[in-house]
């Protein structure tokens, strides 16, 4: 199947394949062409031809700018065309990538928390000059509805409370991702006139490179496929629980130093900054109803959401601990001078 993918690029990205890193979504292979190292990726969980057509116009436009970082960059095949479809029978899509020297950082003892914060910020102010021709095919993070028509507040309340067989013995984070849930749907109201514009809206320690010799530098900003128009301040909201886990005197310093870099390049209006701490948990939210729908169209098995349930508890646990101190600093450094 991947000789075939292949088969329908130049000769020179055809060479050796060798197994990659893949998340939730995506299966990924690197390839050793003549022409160089490439990055094969299979969209393994929608068909969806418009989503990545519009994560590579975002790509596109991304590489005519002159960012401190780099971005993926997409290669044509045969028919110019930067997305193939596999033979299998399946519908599913497969895109070729040029590779980008770097090591993904270590989430413990992270030491490239400013350059993130720097890089990020960077992205931001990028985006939010960028004109997409197509429009996102992902809607804002508020729009839960929209996006998880099968996760009613009534049908998540009920889980949370009374949960099916395999998730019993859960009932302690599921008790908090409920309560969450509810103090999320209750403060959606307003998000919309909260400043908008193209968010990368996934950037964590997976979807970034550091240098392999200055691990404090970030080299590369990966993985656009939920790019999308939604609320300016959900990108710090993204990575800011990822930095605060794990031990909580370096998760602070590393929550300190990424809001010091990004407010270095973008600043955010005093309403934004008072968002940040229902958005952080509406991210939270967001990835127990993403895993909950994919367990109930039968997508994954329920140890996936096993597994996903103590870490998303134990996240928003944290929230609420640090929860003073956050918005401190985001107050110190994202505030207009």
């Amino acid at each position: 199947m991947l000789t075939s993918i292949l088969n329908q690029y130049h000769s020179s990205w055809r060479g050796e394949i060798t197994q990659g890193a893949s998340g939730w979504n995506n299966t990924t292979r690197f390839i050793e062409g003549a022409e160089g190292r490439g990055v094969l990726r299979i969209y393994e969980t929608h068909r969806d031809l418009d989503k990545i057509r519009f994560e590579h116009a975002v790509l596109a436009s991304l590489a005519r700018d002159k960012l401190d970082f780099r971005t993926p960059v997409p290669i044509p095949a045969l028919t110019g065309d930067t997305i193939v479809q596999l033979d299998d029978g399946s519908g599913r899509y497969a895109c070729l990538f040029k590779y980008i020297e770097g090591i993904r950082p270590e989430s413990t003892g992270f030491r490239a928390a400013y350059s993130f914060g720097e890089a990020a910020g960077c992205l931001s102010d990028a985006l939010s000059r960028l004109v997409v021709a197509p429009s996102p095919a992902y809607r804002p993070y508020y729009e839960l509805a929209h996006s998880y028509p099968g996760c009613s507040p009534e049908r998540v309340g009920q889980f949370c409370i009374a949960p099916p067989e395999p998730f019993r013995g859960l009932e302690g984070p599921l008790r908090r991702i409920g309560e969450a849930h509810r103090v999320v749907i209750r403060e959606l109201e307003g998000l919309e006139r909260l400043p908008h514009q193209l968010v990368h809206g996934d950037l964590n320690f997976s979807n970034l490179l550091v240098d392999a010799d200055k691990p404090e530098q970030v080299t590369a900003l990966l993985d656009f496929e939920f790019c999308t128009r939604d609320v300016r301040a959900m990108e710090p909201a993204v990575i800011l629980p990822g930095l605060l886990g794990g031990d909580p005197d370096t998760g602070m310093e590393a929550a300190v130093q990424f809001c010091r870099g990004f407010g270095s390049r973008v600043r955010l209006a005093p309403d934004e900054i008072r968002a940040i701490p229902v958005l952080m948990k509406l991210r939270n939210v967001d990835v127990f109803l993403h895993f909950m729908t994919r367990y109930d169209e039968g997508t994954d098995g329920p140890e996936v959401l096993r597994e996903q349930i103590p870490a998303i508890g134990a996240e928003l646990a944290r929230l609420e601990r640090d929860r003073t101190a956050v918005e401190a600093l985001l107050e110190r450094y994202l505030r207009p001078e």
